[in-house]
């Protein structure tokens, strides 16, 4: 599969702890790089990385939770060109789970946004969460 690029927002509440919200990412992602800015009411962390080495806990996630075809449906509905963009609810993704969520108003701590860049998004969402029936 060709460059896959991951990108990840989520903000941080002035009542939440920094070292949650980022465990909650490395709970998805792994060990992605993080940096974080501050903004008018606390702050954004935003992480980034290149490469499959980035999905590799979510493909597992997705696998233990046994939740591809829901998955599945997701990420073809935040297809848009060669961009994947879907929403995970923060508290969940702190458990170690994966929840997808909408991009406002489902989780009061607000979910963390995830967009995958590729070439061909198709082949990497059959790789992601194939159809199990």
């Amino acid at each position: 599969m060709d460059e896959v690029s991951v990108h990840v927002e989520v903000e941080i509440n002035p009542t939440e702890s920094e070292d949650k919200v980022k465990r909650a990412v490395e709970n998805i992602f792994g060990s992605i790089p993080v940096r974080i800015k501050p903004l008018h009411k606390g702050s954004l962390l935003v992480a980034g990385a290149k490469g499959l080495e980035a999905l590799t806990k979510l493909y597992n996630l997705l696998r233990r939770e046994r939740i591809r075809d829901s998955a599945r449906r997701v990420l073809f509905g935040g297809l848009h060109g060669n961009m994947i963009s879907f929403y995970l609810n923060k508290q969940v993704a702190y458990a170690g789970h994966i929840s997808f969520s909408e991009a406002v108003a489902e989780s009061p701590l607000g979910p963390i946004k995830v967009e995958i860049e590729c070439e061909d998004p198709r082949e990497l969402i059959d790789w992601l969460a194939p159809r199990t029936a």
